[in-house]
């Protein structure tokens, strides 16, 4: 049973959190989310755990602790995290080239001025891929043409094909840019979880589960769902699977369910595994990972990562003329990038509370996390939109530090 501890005693006001279920409850109210889950935590200790809403329309089944949500990009802190577990045995350094080892890399091209084909001016660097400027993309960013080429190779949306196969199409087709020139999301932590594989030995889901979800006891993450518990996910709403790339048609409201069995299936445990998402989580899980990366790779007892190797984790590695950067039309104003999460640089250039330092990232279906190392605070937020534009998210941030007083 989750205990919640006496909010008090972790420096918030009691009725101020009780700010947050109200603006929760008026987003589900007005048909913009079916439900959602917000979690705080301070020094260890959970001190607001709600869910407001249900996690299916149609069976009207409520939210809770147990609830199984697709969280999309949240699964790239998890794989940057377990591969640096491989950095700590020196089995690579981050700025090897990526040809080094995977060779089918040594060879791509780049995508000049959208005319033609040119050499990289330097190879793409195992860092590069960490930190979005190894100059790849993702299909659904239009900026590019590389990215429509994504989209005719269906990089995203074969379930089947293998995180091999999936790879070494990227490294066949052009990069979008020159390798560390900008920084632009990208499909590169997908290179990265195939890295964790051939450095390892050993499949992605196996090394995620012996390195970080067995340790941590994240009992309810993986690529997949056991059978038993599949009632526990929370059905998807908004906008057609991103991996589809099928934007036309927006759903309003969410009596209309978004399937995505086939492009994000429940019980596929053999071939769909991948380091940009995949993988399934409860707020509950997700707050062990979390809170390991704020005590510094360590929880109850289990060290995952070393405090110096959590630090350079979540350390600025970007230049500052990659700064700052965006995804698509949205801007992340204040903030750097570590190794696979931003990083808060300057919180008044952000125009969010939070403290130098604070690093998290988010997911399509809007769940998010962050993780202030200075207040000791991690907050997470929790349903299943797709690519809504509510500000949802950045309420409860706002909502969560309004309410520590001390």
């Amino acid at each position: 049973m989750i205990q919640i501890a006496v909010t008090e005693s972790q420096g918030f006001n009691v009725l101020r959190l009780a700010r947050i279920k109200p603006k929760m409850q008026a987003y589900v109210d007005s048909g913009n989310f079916s439900g959602i889950t917000t979690l705080i935590a301070r020094r260890g200790q959970i001190v607001h755990f709600e869910h407001t809403g249900v996690r299916d329309n149609s069976t009207q089944a409520p939210l809770d602790s147990s609830t199984i949500f697709r969280i999309y990009s949240m699964t790239k802190p998890i794989v940057c995290t377990a591969l640096m577990t491989l950095y700590e045995e020196a089995k690579f350094h981050l700025f090897d080239p990526l040809g080094k080892y995977l060779p089918d890399f040594a060879k791509v091209k780049v995508w000049d001025n959208g005319q033609s084909l040119a050499d990289p001016v330097r190879p793409i660097l195992i860092r590069d891929l960490f930190t979005h400027t190894a100059g790849l993309t993702y299909n659904f960013l239009e900026d590019t043409p590389v990215s429509k080429m994504y989209l005719d190779a269906g990089l995203l949306s074969n379930a089947e094909a293998s995180l091999e196969s999936v790879t070494s199409e990227l490294a066949r087709l052009p990069l979008a840019y020159q390798p560390g020139s900008r920084w632009h999301y990208s499909m590169s932590i997908d290179v990265l979880a195939h890295l964790i594989e051939i450095l390892s030995g050993c499949p992605l889901q196996e090394f995620l589960k012996e390195r970080i979800f067995s340790p941590l006891d994240m009992r309810d993450t993986g690529f997949s769902v056991p059978e038993q518990n599949r009632s526990r996910v929370a059905a998807m709403y908004g906008h057609p699977d991103i991996a589809t790339h099928q934007f036309t048609e927006i759903v309003t409201s969410p009596t209309g369910a978004v399937d995505v069995s086939k492009t994000y299936p429940v019980d596929n445990t053999k071939t769909f595994a991948r380091g940009g998402h995949g993988l399934f989580s409860t707020a509950a899980d997700y707050l062990r990972f979390a809170q390991m990366l704020l005590n510094r790779g360590d929880l109850e007892g289990e060290r995952i990562i070393s405090p110096a190797i959590a630090d350079l984790l979540h350390s600025n590695h970007l230049a500052p003329n990659l700064m700052p950067f965006s995804i698509a039309v949205v801007g992340m104003p204040g903030y750097g990038f570590g190794l696979g999460s931003r990083v808060l640089m300057n919180p008044a250039e952000s125009g969010m509370p939070g403290s130098t330092g604070e690093f998290g990232w988010a997911g399509a279906a809007n769940t998010y996390y962050w993780v202030d190392p200075k207040l000791e605070i991690i907050g997470i937020f929790m349903t299943q939109h797709m690519v809504s534009i509510e500000p949802a998210q950045r309420d409860f941030q706002v909502l969560a530090y309004q309410a520590l007083v001390d």
